[in-house]
């Protein structure tokens, strides 16, 4: 496109996202949420690289015969993440559990397998991160960046690696990632924030539980995604997974 003058302010809208069918394997499911057990290498929510194929299109799918429902992406994840997304179904349930996040009433669990062994074996990282100046695709630590927080506890360590269970006390893009890596422990798999591994194609980690109220009922909810088998044959921790 030629050089015209100074660039005017943008009217064209991106389309609407269309249904897809899109498998999507539904462990929740009701009137106003749906809660998605998302597999690692598909993209959460449409940009302007992956407009189709997405998890919001096959939710799309879903719903398509269902009258006065739009569906919303509540909490995302990176495309090589697996683990659990929450849908909300109508705009006021998706506010609710931004208020009740915002409460402290809504815990994310994440596992991860690291490289090393985190010391001390529990804790906390406090963290500011940034979109980085030179690569806006890459999460930095920096003094101002917004304020963030992980916590941390290890599991078990077995031949170089640790399986880690985090809890995002904010919720920052590739928080758990970049945390980890600061410290010392990067996830495996992450070529992005640390090495690549031999056997796992993508970051080893898990979204793997999510306790909240109910946006309507206020009923306590804990759902839990399965930890996929790519994950269970880096580290054999037994019944762990099914733990409280």
């Amino acid at each position: 496109m030629p050089d015209t003058g100074p660039p005017l302010q943008s009217t064209t809208r991106r389309p609407r996202p269309e249904p897809e069918a899109v498998p999507i394997t539904i462990i929740y499911e009701d009137d106003s949420l749906i809660a998605i057990d998302k597999p690692p290498g598909i993209v959460v929510h449409p940009t302007y690289k992956n407009w189709s194929g997405t998890l919001l299109n096959g939710v799309l799918w879903h719903v398509r015969h269902r009258p006065g429902i739009e569906p919303s992406i509540v909490t995302r994840l990176d495309k090589d993440t697996s683990g659990l997304v929450l849908v909300a179904l109508r705009p006021g349930v998706h506010a609710q559990v931004q208020r009740d996040g915002a409460a402290g009433l809504v815990r994310k669990l994440y596992l991860a397998v690291v490289c090393g062994t985190p010391d001390p074996a529990r804790g906390s990282i406090s963290l500011a991160l940034a979109r980085s100046p030179e690569d806006r695709r890459l999460v930095v630590v920096t003094p101002t960046g917004q304020d963030c927080r992980t916590d941390y506890q290890l599991v078990s360590t077995t031949d170089g690696y640790s399986l880690v269970r985090c809890e995002l006390i904010t919720g920052r893009t590739h928080q758990i990632r970049v945390h980890l890596a600061a410290r010392g422990w990067p996830i495996a798999g992450d070529a992005t924030y640390g090495t690549t591994h031999p056997t796992v194609t993508r970051q080893a980690l898990h979204a793997w539980r999510i306790g909240l109220p109910h946006p309507i009922t206020r009923e306590p909810m804990d759902i839990e995604a399965p930890v996929p088998p790519d994950l269970r044959g880096l580290m054999d921790c037994g019944s762990w997974f099914s733990s409280p």
